[in-house]
């Protein structure tokens, strides 16, 4: 079995987990000031949050680069509606409002996280071809 647990480097830990679960309804399991694990109803990882600069991690040092270049954080979700009525609720801005993507056939919406990463939030679909 393969699964990948995407890290994102953040500037606040607590801040970015606590934004991701209103917005997701997610829940964090693990972690402290300096690293996050998210994960859904399910428990299954949705997303793992770091701290900018801890942990030596070479991709992780500097802060001051823009985050997510050449990164688009695609969560397939069941609560497309939901999600979309949490960012409304918060009053945060999106990127590109709910529309149907002509390439995937499926409903959805874009928004940047509290660091600037670039979040498309789609239908839950299973690739097709």
């Amino acid at each position: 079995m393969t699964k990948i647990d995407p890290i994102i480097a953040v500037k606040d830990v607590e801040v970015s987990s606590n934004w991701y679960q209103a917005i997701l309804g997610c829940k964090r399991t693990h972690g402290g000031d300096e690293f996050a694990v998210l994960v859904s109803e399910n428990d299954e990882v949705l997303i793992c949050l770091h701290k900018w600069g801890e942990h030596e991690h070479p991709t992780m040092v500097n802060p001051s680069i823009t985050p997510g270049n050449g990164l688009i954080l695609y969560f397939k979700m069941e609560n497309l509606d939901e999600i979309r009525d949490n960012v409304k609720k918060m009053g945060y801005p999106v990127e590109e409002e709910l529309h149907l993507n002509p390439n995937s056939t499926k409903m959805e919406f874009a928004l940047r996280d509290p660091d600037g990463y670039y979040l498309t939030i789609t239908e839950y679909h299973e690739y097709e071809g």
